[in-house]
C-alpha cells in the first residue's frame, strides 16, 4: 500500500490540484486512492458547533476527483490538524494553543493504507516549512522515508526552487517520484511564455540526467472551474 507525499517548490504553486488530478487519474486507471491533507492552515469555523470546518485542500481534492466526501473525511482521518490562522503550521499551532502531533498523521495514514490502494498525502508549502517548533516537513518525510512528487511552474525564479528542492530531497537519501509541471501561473504577469517554455525543456532534461527514474508530467491551467486531467499516468506510476 504505497504512500506519495506530495510537495512544491514554494506556497500557492498548486499542490492541492496536483494532488486531486493525480487522484482523478489513478481512480480512472482503477487504483483504490485516496488523498490526505498533512495540516491545513485558514480553515474557518462551523457557526453551528463553533468546530474546525473540513480541510479546504480535502473539499477541493473531492470536487477534482468528482466524489462526494468521504467517511474518513468527515471524521478527520484524512485531516486532523486544523487551524484557523492562515500561517506556517508552527505558529498557526502555537497561536491556536493546542499541540501538534505528528505521530496521529502517521497514525492516521496507516488507518487509509489498511483501506485503500494508494495515499497521496498532501504537504503545506515548501519543503521547509516548521509543523512544530523543531520539526521540518522534510523531517517528517524523512523520518517516514515516503517518496517525493514535486511540483512546480513557471513563474520567474521556478528554475532555481525546483533545483533546491531536488537537491534538498537527494540530501535526505528520499526518492524523487516525479515531478509535476503546473501550469498555473500561464496567465499571470510574472510569466513570460518564452521563459515557461524554455523552464519546461530545461528541467526535463535536468531530470532526464540527474533523477532518470523520476516521472515528468504536466497538468493545465484549471482557472475556476476544476475541469480538467493530468496527463496519462504511466503504468508503473504507483
Amino acid at each position: 500500500m504505497s504512500v506519495l507525499f506530495v510537495s512544491g517548490i514554494d506556497t500557492d504553486i498548486g499542490k492541492t490540484y496536483a494532488t486531486g488530478l493525480l487522484a482523478k487519474a489513478l481512480m480512472q486507471q482503477g487504483v483504490s486512492v485516496i488523498t490526505q491533507k498533512l495540516v491545513q492552515t485558514g480553515v474557518s469555523i462551523n457557526p453551528d458547533n463553533g468546530e474546525m470546518n473540513i480541510a479546504d485542500d480535502i473539499i477541493t481534492h473531492r470536487q477534482l476527483m468528482d466524489i462526494s466526501l468521504q467517511p474518513c473525511d468527515l471524521n478527520f482521518t484524512t485531516c486532523a490538524h486544523r487551524y484557523k490562522k492562515p500561517a506556517s503550521p508552527h505558529l498557526a499551532t502555537k497561536l491556536s494553543g493546542e499541540t501538534l502531533d505528528p505521530d496521529m498523521i502517521t497514525n492516521a495514514t496507516k488507518r487509509l493504507q489498511a483501506q485503500y490502494d494508494s495515499v497521496l498525502l498532501e504537504g503545506a508549502g515548501g519543503l521547509l516549512v516548521p509543523i512544530t517548533e523543531n520539526l521540518l516537513i522534510l523531517d517528517y518525510i524523512t523520518e517516514q522515508g515516503y517518496p517525493v512528487i514535486l511540483v512546480t511552474s513557471g513563474r520567474l525564479g521556478s528554475i532555481n526552487h525546483t533545483l533546491l528542492s531536488l537537491e534538498a530531497i537527494k540530501s535526505r537519501g528520499l526518492m524523487v517520484h516525479s515531478v509535476i509541471y503546473n501550469h498555473i501561473h500561464d496567465d499571470a504577469e510574472q510569466t513570460d511564455t518564452e521563459i515557461a517554455n524554455s523552464t519546461i525543456e530545461f528541467l526535463k532534461n535536468y531530470l532526464d540526467n540527474h533523477y532518470p527514474e523520476a516521472h515528468w508530467l504536466q497538468i493545465p491551467y484549471l482557472k475556476d472551474n476544476l475541469v480538467g486531467n493530468i496527463e496519462a499516468l504511466p503504468e508503473n506510476f504507483v
